[in-house]
């Protein structure tokens, strides 16, 4: 199971890192009047497992911080997801 662990370790890590740097890159267009990351897709990042990524990109680039949808969800889909996370963990 050691390398099973690894495995989801290293997917959390990119896939955190992918939907922070999805925050960003939507700002930077925003701020551009660029075209934009579908909200769809951002949450998509986070429903695979990037919320904490999601949750810090949103707050380090004053991101999406009005919308009460990210402000809510983010939160609620990331305690949700790590707490199943756990319980697959330790249920015995």
């Amino acid at each position: 199971m050691g390398w099973l662990i690894k495995i989801g370790l290293v997917y959390l890590l990119l896939i955190n890192l992918i939907a922070y740097g999805a925050m960003g890159l939507d700002k930077r267009k925003a701020k551009r009047h660029q075209w934009r990351i579908p909200e769809s897709v951002l949450f998509t990042w986070v429903l695979l497992g990037g919320g904490c990524g999601g949750i810090l990109g949103m707050h380090r680039f004053h991101h999406k911080t009005k919308h009460r949808s990210f402000r809510i969800g983010f939160p609620l889909i990331t305690i949700f997801e790590y707490g199943l996370l756990l319980i697959f963990l330790f249920w015995r």
